[in-house]
């Protein structure tokens, strides 16, 4: 691989990098709220929901962390 399209990778990674970053400050906010919900609240439709959008961020952010870990095997960084 050329220099020019390694750069190009590093740049992908950077970006999934920050991606991931503020997937997870969403993920933590979001983990949060539902930490300070009413017990109730937490088993109920509202609460179910918010779980499962904590635990798709947390696939998210396994996924660009997968995806960068090709990418640097890629350009041997």
């Amino acid at each position: 691989m050329n220099k020019a399209r390694r750069k190009e990778l590093q740049k992908a990674m950077d970006l999934l990098d920050e991606a991931s970053s503020i997937i997870e400050a969403c993920r933590d906010e979001e983990q949060e709220a539902y930490d300070n919900l009413p017990d109730g609240i937490q088993e109920s439709e509202k609460g179910e929901v918010m779980g499962e959008y904590i635990y798709q961020m947390d696939e998210a952010i396994d996924i660009a962390e997968s995806i960068s870990n090709i990418l640097a095997e890629i350009t041997g960084a």
